[in-house]
């Protein structure tokens, strides 16, 4: 019903960048927020950073000032600008929307299938 399909990931090296585009198909009615997690081996999954239909932005500490969250409302796309990239942050990317599909259904997640961002030299 809904797809999310996450592009951009790859090898990087140390203080390089990468950017991750994920784009929205289906049932897709009213757009409260996107964001981008990643998840590295043994770990939790943890939140990078989420923009909202208004255009609000959030950032994980650890990213700001070097990663940018954007949007494009026409394409139902959110884009992660990534740079001075750290090896640190080699995990799988995944992208979430947060969205309802009718105006009387619920707010749901959705998830993509993620992508894999290697930083390493």
């Amino acid at each position: 019903q809904v797809q999310l399909v996450e592009s951009g990931g790859g090898l990087v090296q140390p203080g390089g960048s990468l950017r991750l585009s994920c784009a929205a198909s289906g049932r897709i009615f009213s757009i409260n927020d996107m964001g981008w997690y990643r998840q590295a081996p043994e770990k939790e999954r943890e939140l990078v950073a989420t923009i909202t239909s208004g255009g609000s932005t959030n950032y994980a500490d650890s990213v700001k000032g070097r990663f940018t969250i954007s949007k494009d409302n026409a394409k139902s796309t959110v884009y992660l600008q990534m740079n001075n990239m750290k090896p640190e942050e080699t995990a799988v990317y995944y992208c979430k929307l947060h969205q309802r599909i009718s105006p009387i259904s619920r707010w749901n997640d959705y998830w993509g299938q993620g992508t894999q961002v290697t930083v390493s030299s």
